[in-house]
């Protein structure tokens, strides 16, 4: 989904600038990319909340309007306020249609892990996001991965995962994803089950004998 916002150049600059502009309902930021000079601007917060609060969040397409001019943008960073969590500063970078451009996917887990939950274990997830490479029109809004067959001290992979046509990855794909990891309830459970086990093949081998001794009688 491509997205149009406004933005204003000339902007000053410096850190009381900046938070005037806060006071106004605007957003600082850069635009920069496909080897033009970078160009400080300003946005409308409520125009950029849109913009980030569809299906594809930070990767959305946006087109920014500047001094009569078009650029195709996705966001590159946002900076946000340690405490308060305002967003502070916006980068955009500039995209080609036609060329990919590297960016953050969340990973989204579906389905239920009944096997590590029966153990008494827990799902860990090691990567919420995975660096993929596709053109603009081909970015993904998410990557879910589906748990269901996970089991104790197993793990879904990058390598696992099925990447939309037109989506490439350079991560390692032995990378874990998501595990099924023991906990001290699990590790109980398994004592527990093996005791049992050893207790049943004990009653087993004394009947036996006994059997066996009755019959030499």
């Amino acid at each position: 989904m491509e997205l149009t916002l406004s933005a204003e150049t000339g902007r000053p600059t410096g850190s009381r600038a900046a938070g005037r502009l806060r006071a106004e309902g605007k957003i600082p930021g850069v635009v920069y990319g496909l080897g033009r000079e970078p160009v400080a601007i300003s946005v409308q917060w409520s125009e950029l909340r849109r913009a980030l609060t569809t299906e594809a969040a930070l990767n959305a397409l946006i087109t920014l309007e500047i001094d009569g001019e078009r650029d195709l943008t996705i966001v590159k960073d946002l900076q946000r306020d340690p405490v308060r969590r305002e967003v502070l500063h916006v980068d955009f970078l500039r995209v080609d249609p036609h060329e990919a451009v590297e960016v953050e996917i969340p990973i989204v887990m579906t389905g239920e892990a009944g096997q590590v939950e029966a153990a008494r274990g827990i799902v860990e997830q090691h990567l919420k996001t995975l660096t993929v490479k596709a053109r603009p029109g081909d970015i993904p809004n998410e990557l879910v991965v589906d748990i269901s067959g996970l089991g104790l001290g197993t793990a879904i992979v990058v390598g696992d995962l099925q990447l939309p046509e037109g989506v490439t990855c350079d991560v390692d794909p032995e990378t874990s994803v998501v595990a099924g990891v023991a906990t001290r309830f699990s590790t109980q459970v398994e004592a527990g089950a093996a005791g049992a086990e050893g207790a049943e093949s004990g009653a087993a081998a004394a009947a036996e004998g006994d059997s066996e001794g009755g019959s030499d009688e």
